[in-house]
């Protein structure tokens, strides 16, 4: 498989040694990293990024992932920018028609495009190189990276815009994502990024089809020990075993006037020693009482 984002379950495999993995981090000649932005919804940005754009005879990407809203977002962006030339694609389209658009696009008949995420892969437009996505929080970090990778395909410098309601409106791990795109933008930063989408949305189940999540019932970073020492035992390798004590600093004495026999004490002291389960205590609390 070779992807820019992995999915968690996918990196994961390969941090765990179950899948080989290769990085590529040299990009391609001439290219520049996109300058990426975080901020709330703007129309002097809005329209001035799109203004700018065409005055170098670019082209644009305006994603809103909203197919019941796409038409009124086209109408105010042709309100702002009277001299931009509009185009709308989404999912819901016929082949034959998202086809003649698209095509349409890439020859220069549009300048800006508006569209859901269904442009997130395989298009590669040299000529577009400003990207402005509305409601950012509501993507997963992977698809915001794709999304950004649209554009900044050629030599010019390119921009994408993440736009997004008030910062106290965002959900603590929305605000994790955007930072990390923020963070992440250099050219060849795709394999950090994954590593933070792994570490915010969970390794998923080995076994199963889950393709994030934590494993709630031990925790992550137990269920990726447990999960090393099984691979090294199936490698033939020696797994080291980290014992621990808990030290909660309190006597656990038996009174002499609770059991007067020694015997009896020692044999007690030596059966909770090595209890191994809750039902073994329950049994020898019920004794002693």
């Amino acid at each position: 498989t070779m992807t820019a984002t992995p999915i968690p379950r996918t990196l994961n495999l390969s941090l765990s040694g179950l899948r080989d993995i290769s990085l590529i981090e040299t990009p391609p000649k001439d290219r520049l990293a996109i300058h990426t932005v975080v901020t709330t919804f703007n129309r002097k940005l809005i329209s001035s990024t799109i203004q700018k754009e065409l005055s170098r005879s670019g082209q644009v990407y305006f994603i809103h992932n909203r197919v019941k809203s796409i038409e009124t977002i086209a109408h105010m962006l042709e309100k702002w920018v009277p001299e931009a030339k509009i185009v709308i694609t989404h999912g819901q389209m016929s082949p034959r028609v998202l086809e003649k658009r698209m095509i349409d696009f890439v020859n220069g008949k549009y300048n800006v495009l508006v569209s859901t995420t269904i442009i997130e892969n395989g298009i590669d437009i040299p000529l577009v190189n400003a990207l402005i996505v509305n409601r950012a929080d509501k993507f997963g970090l992977s698809q915001l990276y794709q999304l950004r990778g649209r554009v900044g395909r050629s030599s010019r410098q390119a921009v994408a815009y993440f736009l997004i309601p008030s910062l106290t409106e965002l959900t603590p791990k929305a605000c994790d994502r955007l930072k990390a795109l923020r963070e992440f933008s250099d050219l060849g930063s795709g394999f950090r990024l994954a590593a933070k989408d792994l570490e915010i949305r969970g390794a998923g189940n080995f076994l199963g089809s889950q393709q994030h999540g934590y494993m709630e019932a031990v925790g992550f970073d137990y269920y990726l020990h447990l999960l090393d020492g099984a691979i090294k035992k199936l490698k033939g390798e020696e797994s080291e075993e980290v014992k621990s004590e808990l030290n909660l600093k309190v006597s656990i004495q038996i009174p002499d006037d609770y059991i007067p026999q020694i015997n009896l004490r020692l044999d007690l002291y030596k059966r909770v020693s090595s209890i191994e389960g809750l039902d073994e205590l329950e049994r020898i609390k019920e004794e002693a009482q």
